[in-house]
């Protein structure tokens, strides 16, 4: 099985071919990232993991508690309401650029939707993901940190 999924291609065409190994083989993060040839969701999808991973880390190193209570916070930063927050808190802080690819992420249109999510809610935690996603391939990950740094506040417990 391993071998059907290392030698399968990801975006299968005639013209681009990618196997999962030559996309591991050639992953790595930083240089310019031309935000016109990501689709907005594409972005997302990305920002999504990295968001998840950055939330955490920061849950992580308040301290050990156990992973249930671990997951129940993360759930609650991760959620899209709370996504929505952190665009508010963010949004004056982002450069035009970063406002730009905001914008896209937040007006794709996703055939998709969270569960218990207002619409407006799922479109803006969207444009996050998105703007993070971007960031992430440009190698920007002290900008990501900043940004939800401003954006995300860590109860005390």
């Amino acid at each position: 099985m391993a071998e059907g999924l290392r030698d399968s291609g990801i975006c299968n065409s005639d013209e681009t071919a990618i196997s999962i190994s030559d996309a591991i083989n050639g992953l790595s993060v930083g240089g310019d990232v031309d935000v016109r040839t990501y689709s907005p969701l594409t972005l997302a999808y990305l920002g999504d993991a990295v968001y998840e991973i950055v939330v955490r880390t920061a849950l992580v190193k308040k301290g050990n508690c156990p992973v249930n209570r671990l997951n129940q916070m993360a759930s609650s930063l991760v959620k899209a309401s709370a996504q929505s927050a952190v665009a508010a808190s963010i949004e004056p802080l982002l450069s035009d650029e970063e406002a730009s690819v905001y914008r896209r992420g937040r007006n794709a249109h996703s055939y998709t939707m969270a569960k218990n999510a207002s619409m407006s809610d799922y479109r803006r935690a969207t444009g996050v993901e998105a703007l993070v996603g971007y960031l992430y391939l440009q190698g920007k990950t002290d900008r990501i940190l900043e940004l939800l740094k401003a954006g995300l506040i860590l109860k005390k417990d």
